[in-house]
Parts: C-alpha cells; sequence; structure tokens
C-alpha cells in the first residue's frame, strides 16, 4: 500500500479497541489493521493551511498559516480558555462559526490517565475528546448551554485539579487509580451553588481501551520537519499518537496539513 495525502486527525471509533481511521487523500485507512507492521510516512515538503488551504512554508498552530493563525475562528483563544468565549453574545472571530461551534452545549468532563484532568468540550464531542486526550476513563461532570459557562466551571475548579494531560506518562500507559465518581462530588463541591443546577446526573465512567501492542518505557517524539521520514514497527496507537519501534512517538494532529507519504 502506497497512499499519499494531507494529514489530518485520525476518526475514532469506540469499540472494544479504540477504531483509528486516517484519511489521506481519497483513501480511508484503518489504522488498526496496520498495528505490528513496519510503515513508512515521508513528508513530501509541501504544508497546506487546515483553514484556507494554501500552501505554507511553516505550520503554525495545528496546521494553519500564518495569516489563519492570527484570524481563524478555529485558532481563536477561546479555544484554549473557554471562559473568554463571546458567542453567546453574538460575537468573535467569526459571529456565524462561533454560534455553530461554541454558542452550543458543551460538557465540563474529568478523565483519567497517568493523573485526572478537567477539561471542556462540545457535547457532541464525547468520547471523541477523551480518546484524542488518550485518556482511559471518563464521566462527565456538568452540561451547560454555551461555551463561556462551561469555561467559567473549569476557572473553578482549576484550583483543585490540573487541566493538563501529562501525555509522556499518557503513552507510557502510567495510569491513576482514582475513582471517578467520588473525584466528581469532591469537584461539586467546589463549585458555587449558582453552577448546581448544571451538574450532569449522569455518573457512568466510560472505559476506553486502545489498539496497543506494546508501550514505550522511554518516549521520544518524532516530527517530520525535522526527520522527513519515520519508518519502523508500528507499535500501537492511542490518544492521536501512533507508537512506534524503540519509543519513537508522532504525533498526527500536530501534523495536520503536512502532506505526506504512507507505505504500509
Amino acid at each position: 500500500m502506497e497512499v499519499k495525502g494531507d494529514l489530518r486527525k485520525m476518526r475514532t471509533a469506540l469499540k472494544d479497541k479504540v477504531e483509528y481511521t486516517l484519511t489521506l487523500g481519497d483513501e480511508s485507512i484503518l489504522m488498526n489493521d496496520l498495528v505490528g507492521k513496519e510503515i513508512t510516512i515521508s513528508h513530501t515538503g509541501t504544508i497546506h493551511c487546515v483553514d484556507c488551504g494554501k500552501v505554507t512554508k511553516k505550520s503554525f498552530g495545528q496546521g494553519f498559516c500564518f495569516p489563519c493563525f492570527q484570524k481563524s475562528p478555529m485558532n481563536s483563544e477561546c479555544i484554549i480558555r473557554p471562559e473568554l468565549c463571546e458567542a453567546h453574545l453574538g460575537k468573535g472571530r467569526n459571529p456565524e462559526w462561533e454560534e455553530s461551534h461554541h454558542n452550543t452545549e458543551h460538557y465540563v468532563y474529568l478523565a483519567a490517565s497517568s493523573g485526572v484532568k478537567v477539561g471542556v468540550t462540545r457535547a457532541d464531542q464525547i468520547p471523541t475528546r477523551w480518546i484524542d486526550q488518550g485518556a482511559s476513563r471518563g464521566i462527565l461532570l456538568a452540561k451547560v448551554p454555551y461555551r463561556q459557562l462551561a469555561g467559567e466551571i473549569e476557572v473553578a475548579l482549576k484550583e483543585h485539579i490540573s487541566d493538563k494531560t501529562a501525555w509522556q506518562r499518557m503513552l507510557k500507559n502510567e495510569q491513576t487509580d482514582a475513582e471517578l465518581e467520588d473525584l466528581k462530588e469532591e469537584m461539586i463541591s467546589y463549585l458555587d451553588e449558582s453552577y448546581h443546577d448544571f451538574i450532569s446526573d449522569e455518573d457512568d465512567v466510560t472505559e476506553i481501551n486502545y489498539p496497543v501492542d506494546e508501550f514505550p518505557e522511554k518516549v521520544k517524539s518524532n516530527k517530520l520537519e525535522k526527520v522527513g521520514e519515520i519508518t519502523g514497527v508500528l507499535k500501537g496507537i492511542k490518544g492521536q499518537y501512533l507508537i512506534f519501534d524503540e519509543g519513537r512517538v508522532m504525533n498526527i494532529r500536530s501534523h495536520s496539513g503536512f502532506e505526506v507519504i504512507l507505505k504500509a
């Protein structure tokens, strides 16, 4: 197999083990079938902006040319800091985009990997968001009508729990044994009563398993702009990372817009 196209984050489906699909050009590749096999990913040297599609010499953020990095609603500050979102006020870099993406139902959640983190995502992105972060378990904490409100709750909880994923520990499959149901109750106790009406009644914990034959003991990140090509046995997939032999990993999402050739 030899396929050429621009990288985008892999599509996922929650099954016994997460099912990963990578689209390159017109081809959809079931990446689970490549685990245990030798593959090569080569960068052609071309990068297309994920927003406007133009060729860019350098990728900014997660696949933007510099003008789109500055102006695209997909890279606005409220992506990282949802408490700053003004979509519910009809404002934003692109109010129409903000209306459909951010003035919609959002969840505040707890997700566990090496530790437990609090996060925010659109309601239609559960469990996709947990999978993309490499979480082993997830639980819903609150459901709110728009992004800014979810951000306020997240900010209130960040005083008591992290909002970051330790990606290297996640890839080594270091796991916390924290009970998410108990931790949810603890986090609720820290919230002002004005937020209690938004607490989710759903207390089920979603368990997530990944197609990994062997987790690395040490993690070495490989970037195509530096190495040009990655060849090796695909040991597994977790989050949006491909795990190769010798502890080498490649973050597919951070290579968004890179034109590559995949051989397997």
